[in-house]
């Protein structure tokens, strides 16, 4: 380790010096024009500095500035679409995977509306509430597609067919 540490440093590194004030002047400076656009001051002797300081990449190119907001309320979707702002995207995640998360509202939905009232976490109570309620609206219009649906969603037969019963017992004496 002695030995190591006495060695004389490899020449390439003795060799270039620097400090911040030598890599800021290597960088090109960027400075607003009167058409409010952005104007570099790279030259080529700043660029033969920058390579005898290092391996210094200028990351940022100089772009217009845009004075309106369309490159913020714009943008494209994975399939190229062009996309305006994602109002009412937001799912509840619950901390799973999309698979789990649809089997556990499945079965959290299944288990109120066979027993009218369960014990669960106030997230998972808002998240399933979307689910009770279009099963309820399925159970509104009784026909037999709709009941095809909510066979499809809820586990027990026996709890959407006695959803469907009741529901349509309600409506019959609500019209009355």
């Amino acid at each position: 380790m002695a030995a190591y540490a006495s060695a004389s440093p490899s020449p390439a590194i003795s060799a270039s010096t620097w400090n911040m004030s030598s890599i800021r002047s290597a960088l090109p400076t960027l400075r607003p024009s009167s058409a409010g656009r952005l104007r570099s001051s790279f030259s080529p002797a700043a660029a033969v500095t920058a390579a005898s300081v290092g391996c210094l990449r200028v990351l940022l190119r100089p772009r217009p500035q845009s004075s309106s907001f369309e490159h913020r309320l714009f943008g494209i979707d994975a399939r190229g679409r062009i996309v305006a702002m994602r109002h009412g995207k937001r799912i509840p995640r619950l901390n799973r995977p999309p698979d789990q998360r649809k089997a556990l509202l499945r079965g959290l939905t299944t288990q109120l509306l066979k027993h009218g009232r369960i014990k669960t976490t106030k997230p998972r109570a808002k998240a399933m509430r979307k689910y009770v309620d279009k099963m309820i609206t399925l159970a509104k219009d009784g026909s037999l597609h709709k009941r095809r649906q909510a066979l499809a969603f809820i586990y027990e037969k026996h709890v959407v067919h006695a959803m469907f019963a009741e529901v349509a017992e309600r409506i019959f004496h609500q019209l009355l």
